[in-house]
């Protein structure tokens, strides 16, 4: 996080607690000067409330049972006393309850909210861990050949320095081939790392063309097992989107994963799988999964998003609830829509960044134009 940030934020925070303060003496002026028998106290609730967006539980306790002190407080200050004075009694009572219960279903509340945010980040981490698990042939793929390649160049690199004389010139090109087999190695392993870590999202400037390209990378040997034959198309110049590279890989991979499943019946000539990429609309980046399986019923199109529901017999029906909910996250929509020979298609959008918006409208003006 930036400095800038960081001051902007302190900045609102600040600008919170002014507002609880001068709320809670207005609350105290008022009960002080009306009659007893009015509960203007009962109205600290709402700082209680405004409180818990504010400041962590431990600052809403606090303002609590400032609340409740200055319900007691100002029940002295009234001047009418006499027989209102157990009217009085009876209204502080009832305030001070009100600002307790408030407060407690208030921390109920937000741990609630914690709670579920926790539950939906294990169940992306849960969803992401069950895709690496489908692929394991793939990553075994895309390990084996450079590790093959490795091999094979560090045998012709030794034939060639066995010579006599040893031919430098080709062995140090073996070699050099090696080291680039080797990083490709490595970058295979840092695609696993960054799709299983438990991080929290780093939002970005990106390409959706780029995410898209690592993702076929990552299921292309999924693909190869399973004779399923890729048509890409990825228009070129795409605006940038503002997003997590990991969640949205995420999302495209296990799209691309159910497509390469539901092709699985299907005669080895006919399992064709597209990739589009592309300006759907202004201000929209848009990329469509299409596949030539049997498609979806209409009861699959109903509860194809609801948790828990799967047409896989050892799916968990979480894949494509986490993925609706990532792409929403991110200010875009994921839907499916019926293909027209056949299969299923599923389309989701982003949003792009600010200033490629700009961008994109005023080449669409220009055109009109």
């Amino acid at each position: 996080m930036s400095l800038d940030q960081v001051s902007r934020r302190r900045g609102r925070a600040q600008a919170g607690v002014l507002l609880l303060a001068l709320l809670m003496a207005a609350i105290f002026l008022a009960d002080t000067l009306t009659r007893l028998e009015v509960a203007m106290a009962v109205f600290y609730v709402v700082v209680i409330l405004l409180a818990l967006s504010l400041l962590p539980r431990r600052g809403v306790i606090g303002v609590a049972l400032i609340c409740a002190a200055l319900t007691v407080f100002s029940l002295f200050l009234t001047p009418e006393g006499g027989s209102l004075r157990s009217v009085g009694l009876v209204n502080a009572a009832i305030s001070i309850a009100a600002i307790g219960i408030t407060a407690y279903l208030a921390l109920k509340r937000a741990a609630a909210e914690e709670a579920a945010q926790e539950a939906r980040v294990q169940l992306a981490r849960l969803s992401r861990v069950q895709s690496m698990g489908e692929l394991t042939a793939s990553i075994a793929h895309e390990i084996n050949q450079p590790l093959a390649a490795i091999v094979t160049s560090g045998s012709a690199c030794q034939r060639w320095l066995e010579h006599d004389p040893p031919n430098l010139e080709r062995g140090l090109r073996a070699l050099q081939r090696m080291i680039d087999d080797a990083n490709r190695a490595s970058e295979v392993v840092k695609r696993i790392r960054r799709l299983l870590r438990n991080a929290e999202p780093r939002m970005a400037s990106v390409d959706l063309a780029d995410i898209a390209a690592e993702s076929v990378d990552m299921t292309r040997g999924e693909m190869q097992r399973r004779g399923v034959t890729l048509n890409e198309r990825i228009q070129e110049g795409l605006p940038a989107v503002r997003a997590d590279p990991v969640q949205i890989g995420q999302v495209i991979i296990n799209l691309l994963l159910n497509a390469i499943e539901a092709m699985r019946d299907m005669p080895s000539g006919e399992r064709r799988l597209t990739l589009w990429v592309s300006v759907a609309e202004p201000g929209q980046v848009q990329v469509v999964v299409a596949d030539t399986g049997p498609g979806l019923s209409p009861q699959a199109r109903e509860r194809l998003f609801d948790a828990f529901w799967t047409t896989k017999p050892d799916g968990t029906g979480l894949g494509l609830t986490i993925s609706r909910a990532i792409v929403e996250s991110h200010g875009g929509r994921l839907w499916t829509e019926p293909a027209k020979r056949g299969g299923a298609t599923f389309c989701f959008t982003l949003p792009v960044t600010a200033k490629d918006a700009v961008a994109d409208k005023d080449a669409v003006a220009d055109k009109d134009a």
